[in-house]
């Protein structure tokens, strides 16, 4: 059959269509196998170890500020969470265990436990919080530098401790307070020697009622009832754990207790100087996120301390003690 060359012209532009649509139907398929590498990368799923050398309020309170900063920055996450229940030798095994398991970033909550990690790996990056005094604990070289694999934020603010001692001697009279620590803890050892040196440039005595574990708590309390005018009840776990046991034989006697936190004033204690635990782990997990998700390096993370300080009153507590709360305090209160 013979074609007219009109009709010849209109067949070859067909045919060049519809090679051309084919060659762009391939073009789109291949685009769409990179859009899903991509995914997978963007879809990761990381494992972070948590160590946690005891429950209690403060601790849990910064672990569940942790989380929500790593929820908030879209990361899919796994928690292989441990804890310690204050045991060294159960925190030395938790530490071992987390580094065998290979997970992606440790978050340590508590001086022991972050110095269990600490020894465990110089590998995996490590972020704690409720930490005192890293440098003294040799966590990190200094706050601006952290070095090698470690870095995370404190809980102390360097007016905390300051604030508190002045506010026992002048708004609540005290000249021999009384402090009950777990001296085998360098977070509470470093707080203690604080204490006593501005104590002493401002006459003031402190009495010490060292402790081993939280069962001795109460008995270590009792040891200053007529020798103190009231007590400062440090961030020492061991202690704090154990609260309730200072604020009994406090009100019995009508004593007050100043405390290191704002979490130990809701369960009784009369004030503090202090920030939320939920907010340094929070800025911990801040600094998670941007090793997993923006490559940081520890060592590039300097450590922080907490942002804002205030004084936090109990209203209970204080009628309890028989002390009158005043304007001039500016105080925020707790229920």
């Amino acid at each position: 059959m013979k074609i007219s060359w009109k009709k010849s012209a209109m067949i070859l532009f067909s045919a060049f269509l519809l090679a051309s649509c084919g060659a762009q139907g391939e073009k789109k398929s291949t685009g769409g196998e990179g859009a899903s590498g991509d995914s997978e990368k963007t879809e990761k799923t990381y494992k972070i170890g948590v160590t946690q050398y005891v429950e209690h309020p403060s601790l849990d309170a910064a672990f569940e500020g942790f989380k929500k900063a790593i929820e908030e920055s879209g990361l899919k996450v796994e928690y292989d969470t441990q804890n310690a229940q204050a045991d060294n030798s159960l925190n030395t095994t938790i530490a071992n265990n987390l580094v065998s398991s290979n997970v992606d970033l440790i978050f340590a909550n508590a001086t022991p436990s972050a110095q269990a990690v600490a020894s465990a790996t110089k590998d995996i990056p490590i972020i704690f919080t409720s930490v005192t005094d890293p440098v003294g604990a040799e966590l990190i070289t200094s706050m601006d530098q952290p070095g090698a694999n470690v870095t995370g934020t404190i809980d102390t603010h360097p007016d905390a401790i300051p604030n508190t001692l002045k506010f026992m001697k002048e708004q609540l009279n005290m000249k021999k307070i009384g402090m009950v620590f777990n001296s085998g803890e360098q977070n509470s050892r470093a707080q203690v020697d604080i204490v006593k040196k501005l104590a002493e440039e401002q006459g003031v005595k402190i009495e010490e009622a060292p402790v081993a574990t939280s069962a001795d708590v109460k008995q270590a309390t009792e040891s200053l009832v007529g020798k103190v005018d009231g007590y400062y009840i440090i961030t020492d776990n061991t202690v704090v754990s154990a609260l309730e046991s200072v604020i009994s034989v406090a009100n019995d006697n009508k004593l007050p207790v100043m405390v290191g936190e704002f979490d130990s004033v809701k369960r009784g204690g009369l004030g503090a100087y202090g920030f939320e635990y939920f907010d340094i782990g929070y800025e911990a997990g801040q600094m998670a996120v941007k090793i997993l998700k923006d490559g940081k390096k520890p060592s590039e993370l300097p450590a922080q301390p907490p942002q804002n300080l205030k004084l936090v009153i109990n209203k209970k507590a204080a009628e309890a003690a028989g002390i009158e709360i005043k304007d001039e305090w500016g105080a925020e209160f707790s229920e």
